[in-house]
C-alpha cells in the first residue's frame, strides 16, 4: 500500500476558462504520465475526452488522474468551472483532501470564483491559489492576487512571484529560498538573479508573508516580533499549520500552455497540502463518526458514476478508511445489497490501469459492473456506515423534450433516463397537466448537451422545447346558491344527481376545502364524497387556461336525489356541472408563479441586469456591492426566465452567474392573462 503521509488527493476547482484542464495537463506533463502536452483547443487533453467536451472545449464532467511526484503518491480530480456542469462539485470535494484553486490572471476573481471559494470554505478543505495565464496579453498579476483577500477574504501567502508578465513571462522568485527560477523548455527551471527592477517589491511581499505566518501562529508571531525574522524551519512549520487551519492560503502562478510553474504547483502540494490520514473523522447519516485510517473496517464513498462504452457503467469511489482490495466482497448500505468488486482501476482520463495492491484511504478507484450501486451510496466490508451525502446546487431551470416521430415518447424517457445515473444533478418526470416529459437541470447548456449526448448514445430523435409554465387559477370573487343538476333518461335505469354550492375564495397557499352542510338526507351520505370529487377533478383541469384551480372553499348545501336514479357517477357529474357554473358566475384570475431570483455579477455589469430584469417585470429588491461583485436580488415571473440563462451570459461576457428558488404565486397581468389563454386555445385546436 502507498505511504499515506505522503499521499496526496485534492481536486482541482476554478470558474470556467481559467484553464483548470490545462493546469492538470501541464502536472501529467511534468510528472511523465504524457510525454506531450495536450491542448483543450485541440481537444488533445488526457481529461476531457467525452465527444461534448471536444466540441465545446471545457470540461462537462470530473476528469481523474493518478501519478507520482518525486515517488509519492497523487490522486487528481479535475472538476468543471462552468455552472452548468458543477452542480454535484460537493460530491468532488468530499473526495477530496485538500483543494487547488485556479483564477484566470486576466480576470481575476470572478462571481463564480467567490461561490466555488464559499463552498470549499464550507467544507472547510486546505486549499492553494494557482494564478494561471501569466502569459496572457491582458494579464495582470496585481488583480488577481489583490482579489484574493478582497474578494474571497482569503489571507494570502505568495509563494513565488512572477517575473514580467504577458509575453514577458520568464521565471519566479522562490519567495522561501530567496532564489530567481527562470523557466526553460518543458518545464524545466534554472536558478538565476532576481532582477533588480522587482528586488524592492519582492523583499516588500516577503516581509508580508512572513508577518501573516507568524500572525497564524501565537508561538511564532512572540518569536518574530522578539527576532525580527524567523528560521527557515518555522517558516515552513508556520505555513503547514495556517493551511491546515484554513487560516492561509500558499499562492503559487503558472502559465500552464506553456508549461510554466507545473513543479512549483506540486511541490506545493507536496509540502502544504495533507494527506488522508490528516482528514477529519467522516460524518455518518446517523451522527456516527469514522475516521480516515487505513485500520478502519473499508468504508467507500461513490462520488461519481461514469458511462463507459466498453465496460460499461464505472463507479468511482473514494476510499475512506480500510483497505480496498481487488475481489473484495462489500455491502451497499443503501440498499443492503452484495456487491463483488472485481478488478481494482486507476484511471487517467479515459485509460484505465488495473492495480493488485491494496489501496488505503484516500485513493481514487475506480469499480466496473457494480449492479445496484449508484452515486451517493456507501460500500463497506463490515458495519452498518452510511456517509452523509453533501448538498446538490438547486436546479435552476426546465424543458420539455419530445421524440421527432409521435409515438416515440417511451424511447425518448429511457434514453435519457440512462443518464442520470452519471449525473446526479438532472432529475426526469413527467407533467401530469400536459403529458410532457420533463428535463431539470442546471442550466439551458447542460440541459442541450445532456440530450445531444443522449441522441448520440442512444441514436434517439429528441427534440427541446420550453416547458409549461405551471400557471393557476383562482378565485378573484366567491358565487352563491350554484346548482348543478345532471339527469338523464335513456331507457331503463336512468341517472340523477342534483346539488347546490356556495364558492368562496381563500388566501394564497391556503389550498382547496370541501365543506358539507348538508342535513336532513336531501343528499344521502354515500353520494357526497362523489360530489367533493366531481369539483376537485373540474378543478385540476381549469376553466380559464387549463391549469388548475387552487385556494378556494366549497360549500355543499342542499341537493335532491332519486331513490332508483341516482348514483356516485350521476352526483359527480352534479358536481362538476355547479363548479363550472361558478366559475362562470364568480370573477376568475390567472396566477403566475414568481421567482426570487439572485444575480451575481461584476460592479459594471449591475446596471445592465438590473435594467434587463426591469424588461422582464422584475421587481428588484435591492443588492449589495463587495469587492467590485454586485449581488442583485428581485422577484421575476418564471415565464420570463425560461432562458435566462444565455441572455445573463452574452450580457456579461461569461461572467455572471445566478439562481432562483421559486417564492409565490401572483395575480397574472391582464395583457399577459389573454396571451396564456390564446396560447392554451390554439393548443387545444391542434
Amino acid at each position: 500500500m502507498p505511504d499515506l503521509k505522503t499521499q496526496r488527493t485534492y481536486a482541482l476547482v476554478g470558474h470556467g476558462g481559467s484553464g483548470k484542464t490545462t493546469v492538470a495537463e501541464m502536472l501529467l506533463f511534468n510528472s511523465g504520465v504524457v510525454n506531450r502536452l495536450g491542448k483543450v483547443e485541440e481537444g488533445s487533453t488526457v481529461l476531457d475526452f467525452e465527444p461534448e467536451e471536444i466540441k465545446r472545449r471545457g470540461s462537462i464532467q470530473p476528469g481523474f488522474a493518478s501519478f507520482k511526484w518525486n515517488k509519492n503518491d497523487h490522486f487528481l480530480i479535475d472538476t468543471p468551472g462552468d455552472s452548468n456542469f458543477a452542480g454535484d462539485l460537493s460530491y468532488s470535494l468530499t473526495a477530496a483532501d485538500g483543494v487547488v484553486m485556479v483564477i484566470d490572471a486576466v480576470d481575476g476573481v470572478k462571481p463564480l470564483t467567490r461561490k466555488i471559494w464559499a463552498q470549499v470554505q464550507e467544507m472547510g478543505l486546505p486549499s492553494m491559489i494557482v494564478i494561471n495565464k501569466m502569459d496572457r496579453d491582458r494579464a495582470d498579476f496585481d488583480l488577481a492576487f489583490n482579489g484574493i483577500s478582497d474578494a474571497l477574504g482569503a489571507r494570502p501567502a505568495l509563494l513565488y512571484y512572477p517575473i514580467g508578465s504577458k509575453e514577458d513571462f520568464k521565471g519566479v522568485v522562490d519567495m522561501l529560498s530567496g532564489k530567481a527560477l527562470i523557466f526553460g523548455a518543458d518545464g524545466a527551471v534554472t536558478e538565476g538573479d532576481i532582477p533588480g527592477d522587482i528586488a524592492d517589491e519582492v523583499e516588500t511581499i516577503r516581509e508580508t508573508m512572513i508577518e501573516n505566518i507568524a500572525e497564524s501562529d501565537e508561538e511564532l508571531m512572540e518569536k518574530y516580533f522578539e527576532e525580527g525574522e524567523l528560521a527557515p524551519e518555522d517558516i515552513t512549520k508556520g505555513l503547514q499549520a495556517g493551511v491546515a487551519s484554513g487560516e492561509l492560503v500558499p499562492v503559487v502562478v503558472s502559465a500552464a500552455l506553456n508549461c510554466q510553474g507545473g513543479r512549483m504547483i506540486l511541490d506545493t502540494v507536496q509540502s502544504l497540502l495533507p494527506g488522508p490520514l490528516d482528514h477529519k473523522p467522516w460524518q455518518g447519516e446517523d451522527g456516527s463518526e469514522l475516521t480516515s485510517s487505513p485500520d478502519e473496517a473499508l468504508a467507500c464513498f461513490v462520488f461519481k458514476t461514469q458511462a463507459d462504452p466498453f465496460a460499461g457503467q464505472l463507479t468511482v469511489v473514494r476510499v475512506l478508511a480500510g483497505q480496498l482490495s481487488p475481489d473484495s466482497q462489500l455491502v451497499n448500505t443503501a440498499n443492503g445489497e452484495k456487491e463483488r468488486v472485481g478488478q481494482l482501476l486507476l484511471m487517467n482520463g479515459k485509460e484505465q490501469a488495473p492495480v493488485k495492491t491494496p489501496m488505503g484511504p484516500g485513493a481514487i478507484v475506480t469499480l466496473a459492473k457494480l449492479k445496484n450501486t449508484h452515486t451517493g451510496d456507501t460500500l463497506v466490508e463490515k458495519g452498518e456506515f452510511k456517509l452523509a451525502k453533501p448538498e446538490l446546487a438547486p436546479q435552476l431551470i426546465t424543458f420539455a423534450l419530445a421524440p421527432e416521430e409521435k409515438g416515440d415518447e417511451d424511447k425518448v424517457y429511457a434514453a435519457v433516463a440512462k443518464l442520470l445515473e452519471e449525473d446526479i444533478t438532472l432529475t426526469l418526470g413527467r407533467d401530469e397537466e400536459s403529458a410532457d416529459i420533463l428535463l431539470s437541470g442546471m442550466g439551458q447548456n447542460h440541459i442541450e448537451i445532456s440530450v445531444e449526448k443522449a441522441k448520440r448514445r442512444y441514436k434517439t430523435a429528441i427534440l427541446l422545447k420550453t416547458p409549461k409554465v405551471p400557471y393557476r387559477e383562482t378565485f378573484k370573487t366567491g358565487a352563491k346558491e350554484i346548482q348543478g343538476r345532471h339527469k338523464k333518461q335513456s331507457g331503463g335505469r336512468g341517472q340523477f344527481g342534483d346539488c347546490w354550492i356556495h364558492v368562496a375564495p381563500k388566501g394564497s397557499g391556503e389550498g382547496y376545502e370541501f365543506v358539507d352542510q348538508i342535513v336532513g338526507g336531501s343528499i344521502p351520505r354515500q353520494f357526497i364524497p362523489a360530489v367533493d370529487k366531481g369539483i376537485q377533478e373540474t378543478a385540476a383541469r381549469g376553466v380559464l387556461a387549463g391549469y388548475p384551480v387552487i385556494d378556494f372553499q366549497v360549500t355543499l348545501y342542499d341537493g335532491s336525489y332519486h331513490n332508483v336514479d341516482s348514483s356516485e357517477m350521476a352526483f359527480k357529474v352534479a358536481g362538476s356541472l355547479a363548479f363550472k357554473k361558478a366559475c362562470e358566475k364568480a370573477k376568475m384570475a390567472l396566477l403566475e408563479p414568481i421567482m426570487l431570483v439572485t444575480v451575481a455579477v461584476p460592479d459594471s455589469f449591475m446596471g445592465d441586469v438590473i435594467g434587463d430584469l426591469s424588461s422582464r417585470r422584475g421587481k428588484v429588491l435591492g443588492s449589495d456591492s463587495q469587492a467590485g461583485i454586485t449581488e442583485v436580488k428581485a422577484h421575476v415571473p418564471m415565464a420570463e426566465m425560461l432562458r435566462y440563462a444565455p441572455d445573463l451570459n452574452s450580457m456579461t461576457g461569461g461572467q455572471g452567474t445566478f439562481f432562483m428558488e421559486f417564492a409565490a404565486y401572483e395575480e397574472c397581468p391582464p395583457q399577459e392573462t389573454e396571451k396564456v389563454i390564446a396560447a392554451n386555445k390554439k393548443h387545444d385546436e391542434e
